[in-house]
Formats: structure tokens, C-alpha cells, sequence
């Protein structure tokens, strides 16, 4: 079992930037790691996603341009880097692993391809 661990939530102002997290225990070259986002009332979607194998990303269109996801191999972490947030934006963002990341990424991340997820942080909009 993967296990997950999402850090940097919190609150920020329209127009602000915010850097998430995710920590995730050792994956092999065949996963990929997914970003995705619930707001009450709404269902999960996804945000971005990345193959671990060959860094392939996938961003949703309502965050393209804006959010840039990222590998730091060394430190088993995958980074959101959120910028130009809107209050639109608000809502816990989860990460996700699963595999064969090449497959994930060709079906642009569904929600339903992933079956680790962490715990999920806090992402507030608002001023």
C-alpha cells in the first residue's frame, strides 16, 4: 500500500500563491501521482497528474496555465504550485498514486484509476 501525506494548505488571498505537497513512500518507475480537489456538495476532480516513469504531466483545463505539478525524486515528494488562485479554487486537495501510470495518464487521470490516496489539506480562497 502506498502511503500519502499532503502538507502546505491553508488560507490565501484572490490572486495569491500557494505550494502543496505530497509525500509519498517509495513508488516504482510505473505509478503515477495525481492532485485532485473536493469542494462540499461537489464531487472529486482531478487537478493535475504526473507519470513517474517518464514525467509526463496532465492538467485539467480549469487549472491550466496557473498550477504547475512537479517530482523531486530525491525527496519523494510530488509539489502542486499554485498560482493565480481564485476562490473557485477553494477545496481539500487530495494526491493520489496509482499504476501503470502510462495508461493513467492516456485516460487523463480519472478519479476512479486511483486507489491510494492521502488524507487531504485545506485549500481556502477568500479575502
Amino acid at each position: 500500500q502506498v502511503q500519502l501525506v499532503e502538507s502546505g494548505g491553508g488560507l490565501v488571498q484572490p490572486g495569491g500563491s500557494l505550494r502543496l505537497s505530497c509525500a509519498h513512500s517509495r513508488l516504482s518507475l510505473n505509478y503515477a501521482i495525481g492532485w485532485f480537489r473536493q469542494a462540499p456538495g461537489k464531487e472529486r476532480e482531478v487537478v493535475s497528474c504526473i507519470s513517474v516513469g517518464n514525467d509526463n504531466t496532465y492538467y485539467s483545463d480549469s487549472v491550466k496555465g496557473r498550477f504547475t505539478i512537479s517530482r523531486d525524486r530525491a525527496q519523494s515528494t510530488v509539489d502542486l504550485q499554485m498560482t493565480s488562485l481564485k476562490p473557485e479554487d477553494s477545496a481539500v486537495y487530495y494526491c493520489a498514486a496509482d499504476y501503470p501510470g502510462p495508461l493513467i495518464l492516456e485516460r487523463l487521470c480519472d478519479v476512479d484509476d486511483f486507489g491510494s490516496w492521502g488524507q487531504g489539506t485545506q485549500v481556502t480562497v477568500s479575502s
